[in-house]
């Protein structure tokens, strides 16, 4: 029997954390080539500090030659990016900062193993495990804490773009401990945030009278209370924000991009990367299996891990636990999953229609619990495959 009552804390990232910009401007990057031939092969990374902006990493395309025609708009993509996250401070503004473009062309010898050939098909574009998850505590089958700290963050970032907030700066953090009793989440122990501010002279007690009202907009009813502890900008100023404040780079903030540590993870990063990546697609496609087996009702909390070899299709094992809230057995689940969907790298990118250029969204505020997009971003939140499920068990 799991633990009905405890306490759990996660935490989000701005878009403006130093990271964070470095996943917006790698998954921009991402999102321009594929833009121009969907089925490019592209594994960007971004490093930012001071001042300076370094963009690495490889792409594929079916005419190399024409890689070099799209170097040039590099720096624009990177540019674009931070001016709309609203960077212009002194030693990190848009206008200024140093852009240096370091990308190149793939690997031949990875592109072989990936690439669909004779009687070969399309092969995971690396080993590893991923994992995906879902629970019916919110109604967007997610966490609450880490649905909760995206949920301030993105009401933060929204008022500050709008001009409501002006003095709010770009680069924050938010940690929720949430209580849970018989199992479900009832109410907030702890709020932690920490928000750059443009106005020195702003004290902690300043920040917690401009960002309350917004907290208690997005956290459910009677959720904070006379007990809840408050610490917002605990260490007093915040002005140096960003990548001048502390570096950034793509990939570091895995935890806050899922679910907040409430289930595990299987190490690989998701921004920079085409969905011939596994870290990437099949984690999505895990999530999408977890989302709908709660939603039809077989589970009020599931768990989908994948393993995959590089250059092999098929996946090496799917694992399903439903920790002890299932309807039916996992290993009926796991023939249901196996059955009502192609887990392939290419069974999943066309199933999830994931050869579009809608990555650029998933760079901040989580890549989960979103709701799914008319263009098709987002398609793994889609609760579609519930019916097939209940039918395949």
């Amino acid at each position: 029997m799991s633990r009905q009552n405890y306490v759990f804390t996660s935490e989000s990232v701005s878009e403006g954390h130093p990271d964070k910009v470095c996943d917006r401007i790698s998954d921009a990057v991402l999102d321009a080539f594929l833009a121009e031939e969907p089925e490019a092969r592209v594994a960007a990374e971004t490093f930012a500090t001071t001042n300076r902006v370094v963009i690495g990493g490889e792409v594929g395309l079916s005419d190399q030659d024409r890689l070099h025609d799209y170097m040039g708009r590099i720096d624009e993509i990177a540019r674009a990016c931070i001016k709309d996250i609203g960077y212009e401070q002194d030693k990190f503004h848009h206008q200024t900062c140093e852009i240096t473009n370091l990308l190149h062309e793939q690997s031949a010898h990875i592109a072989q193993g990936v690439n669909a050939s004779g009687n070969k098909d399309e092969g995971a574009g690396d080993q590893g495990i991923m994992f995906g998850f879902a629970t019916n505590e919110t109604p967007a089958l997610m966490p609450a804490p880490i649905q909760y700290a995206h949920a301030i963050l993105r009401r933060l970032a929204e008022v500050r773009k709008d001009g409501s907030e002006p003095a709010l700066g770009p680069d924050a953090k938010s940690q929720l401990s949430i209580v849970y009793k018989d199992g479900k989440p009832v109410g907030v122990s702890s709020i932690v945030l920490s928000t750059q501010h443009i106005d020195p002279d702003l004290t902690s007690e300043h920040i917690r009278e401009i960002v309350s009202p917004y907290i208690h907009d997005v956290l459910p009813d009677g959720w904070v209370n006379g007990k809840t502890e408050w610490h917002v900008n605990p260490t007093g100023k915040f002005v140096i924000g960003g990548p001048d404040g502390d570096a950034g780079l793509t990939g570091r903030k895995i935890i806050v991009d899922t679910y907040g540590g409430a289930a595990p993870h299987g190490g690989g990063a998701f921004s920079g990367k085409d969905p011939t990546k596994v870290d990437r697609s099949a984690a999505y496609a895990a999530r999408y299996l977890a989302k709908n087996v709660v939603a039809a009702g077989l589970a009020d909390k599931c768990t989908i891990q994948l393993s995959y070899a590089i250059g092999v299709s098929k996946p090496l094992s799917i694992y399903a636990e439903t920790h002890g809230t299932g309807s039916v057995k996992p290993d009926q689940i796991e023939k249901a999953v196996d059955q009502v969907m192609d887990l392939t790298p290419r069974g999943i990118r066309e199933h999830l229609q994931l050869n579009k250029p809608i990555y650029q969204r998933t760079a901040a505020y989580g890549h989960f619990g979103r709701e799914p997009d008319p263009d098709g971003g987002f398609s793994w939140e889609k609760t579609d495959l519930a019916d097939a499920l209940k039918e395949a068990v």
